[in-house]
């Protein structure tokens, strides 16, 4: 892997912002910092601008030009949180989070528990519901932290969302979702929709399971159904007293790049009140977009699409993606799991910038 290849997401980016006043800030020639922290038991690696020197460092894997625990700039920002995809970590996510920090954000990457690329005991319904509540104990940690609570802005946050952590974003954007739609969605779109529908179901017979328990809500009426299946989750539901579906109002704008999206309720999506920015991959088979991010910007008012990356798979978002991570990655998959042959990366630096630049509009306040 060639180190270049982790600075050139830098140009992309400043050929978007360029107009922004970063100089004023102190932020034209910081540097990438980062270091890492905990919310109790929850890892969380910290991404920003620094004014100490960075160095290629080498993280299994992965290799990266960063400065590790160097000290943040002396200075109030807006912080992103970005949620990782099943089974994944911040590393991967690098190369955003290396962009969002140039372009003067600091970015948080809580390794989501229960699945991540250590555990994926929790992957799935279980894990979606805990997701975005674990970005709430963030925010809360970081606004208690003698560090950090002095150098960040916490009244308006952004999120970014991968694959599964899409659901962690439009969640907290005030989507909401129920298990039971993620079954009807796999009884009929199972076919299509391989990858998804038997996420970890390893071999035929796993499968095959997996397709009988979809199958038994099949014909049965949403009232006789558990109400663990039923119950929506996710975003609140309206009420007299308040039309704001997020959870966390600090929330307020969100990214998602080839976000899970089939099990949102297309009235929960019309609800949503904040920005959401939307990048997908033409060429994706694990998640599908005419499922997923097709659903999401048909029915969401406020979502605008971001970049629709021709050529790309579902893992084409991700960088530094080494090819020994690929083919383990790939090989937990039904089908679409490496990267696309012949995908020209200057398409993920110009979606990576486009990210943050819509973050800059949405949550960094104009003169």
């Amino acid at each position: 892997m060639s180190p270049h290849l982790l600075r050139s997401p830098r140009r992309a980016l400043q050929a978007l912002i360029t107009a922004l006043p970063l100089a004023a800030t102190g932020l034209a020639q910081a540097q990438v910092g980062m270091s890492e922290w905990r919310v109790g038991a929850l890892p969380v690696t910290l991404v920003y601008p620094t004014q100490a020197a960075s160095k290629i460092q080498t993280f299994g894997a992965f290799t990266i030009d960063v400065a590790r625990n160097a000290a943040p700039l002396n200075q109030r920002q807006r912080l992103i949180v970005i949620s990782h995809g099943t089974g994944g970590s911040a590393i991967a996510d690098h190369a955003l989070a290396a962009t969002l920090a140039r372009a003067g954000f600091v970015v948080a990457q809580p390794l989501h528990v229960g699945d991540n690329y250590k555990d994926t005991r929790d992957a799935g319904p279980v894990a979606f519901e805990r997701r975005p509540r674990e970005v709430t104990q963030v925010i809360d940690a970081l606004a208690k932290d003698p560090l950090w609570s002095a150098r960040l802005d916490l009244s308006r946050v952004g999120v970014h969302g991968m694959s599964a952590g899409g659901v962690t974003g439009i969640s907290l954007a005030g989507g909401q979702w129920r298990t039971i739609n993620l079954a009807r969605h796999c009884n009929r779109h199972a076919k299509d929709d391989a990858s998804f529908c038997y996420q970890g179901a390893k071999d035929g017979a796993a499968r095959a399971e997996r397709q009988a328990n979809h199958d038994r809500a099949r014909y049965v009426p949403d009232f006789f159904l558990p109400t663990d299946l039923t119950t929506p989750r996710g975003g609140g539901t309206p009420t007299q007293d308040s039309a704001d579906p997020r959870p966390d109002p600090r929330v307020a704008a969100v990214t998602l790049a080839v976000p899970l999206a089939a099990i949102f309720s297309a009235e929960s999506l019309a609800r949503i009140r904040i920005p959401v920015g939307v990048v997908s991959a033409q060429r994706d088979e694990v998640l599908v977009p005419r499922f997923h991010s097709t659903h999401l910007l048909a029915n969401c008012k406020r979502c605008t699409l971001l970049a629709d990356l021709p050529g790309a798979g579902h893992f084409d978002v991700l960088w530094p993606w080494p090819e020994s991570v690929a083919r383990e990655v790939a090989a937990l998959q039904v089908r679409g799991g490496m990267p696309v042959p012949g995908f020209d990366a200057r398409q993920r630096e110009m979606a990576h910038a486009k990210i943050a630049s819509f973050h800059r509009q949405h949550l960094i306040a104009t003169p």
